[in-house]
C-alpha cells in the first residue's frame, strides 16, 4: 500500500472506532504490517496512513537499537492509553512527514488496552523505552494527529539527515 503524506486529509481527522472481528480489519491489520516490512526503517504504521480513517495501528521496533521491552510485530484496534509516567523528550520521525524529525515528549513506561485483529477480548499491553513512543505515535495518527502537532515549537523541528 502507498502510504500518504501530509497534508492529506485523513491523516488530520481523528477515526472511528472498529469491529476487530470485521473481516475488513483482518485485511487492514495485514495490509499495514505487509507495507511495514516493505518500508525501510518502518516501526509502526497506522490506517490513516494508508489512507483509511479506522482505528487500527502496527507496531514492530524488532532490531532497532533503542528497543528495550520487545512484543514483537502486533497490531492493536481501538487502542486508549491506560497509563503513562516516565516523558521523556525524544526524537521522532514518520513516513507521513519524511523530510522533517522532531523532540516529542513522551511516556516512558505505557499501558495501552485494546483488540487484537480477530479478537473479542481486550488486551493489555505493558512496554517501555522505544516501544511505547511508537505505540504513542501511532494512537496519536489515530486521534488524527503528527508528532508536528506535538513539538514544542519550531525550534523542536530538524530536516532529516538520514533517509533509510
Amino acid at each position: 500500500m502507498s502510504v500518504l503524506r501530509a497534508p492529506a486529509a485523513v491523516l488530520g481527522n481523528p477515526t472511528e472506532p472498529v469491529d476487530p472481528t470485521a473481516p475488513e480489519i483482518l485485511q487492514l491489520a495485514e495490509d499495514l504490517v505487509a507495507t511495514m516490512r516493505v518500508s525501510p526503517g518502518c516501526v509502526g504504521l497506522a490506517a490513516p496512513q494508508i489512507g483509511v480513517s479506522a482505528q487500527v495501528f502496527a507496531v514492530d521496533v524488532t532490531g532497532h537499537p533503542k528497543t528495550r521491552t520487545l512484543h514483537g510485530a502486533f497490531v492493536l484496534c481501538n487502542a486508549r492509553i491506560v497509563e503513562a509516567s516516565q516523558w521523556q523528550k525524544g526524537r521522532e520521525g514518520c513516513m507521513s512527514v519524511p523530510d522533517l524529525t522532531g523532540d516529542v515528549k513522551r511516556a516512558n513506561r505505557l499501558v495501552v488496552a485494546g483488540y487484537e485483529p480477530g479478537g473479542t477480548e481486550e488486551v493489555e499491553i505493558v512496554t517501555d523505552a522505544f516501544e511505547a513512543r511508537a505505540v504513542q505515535h501511532e494512537i496519536d495518527h489515530c486521534a488524527g494527529l503528527l508528532f508536528l502537532d506535538r513539538v514544542a515549537g519550531a525550534h523542536a523541528v530538524y530536516a532529516r539527515k538520514v533517509y533509510l
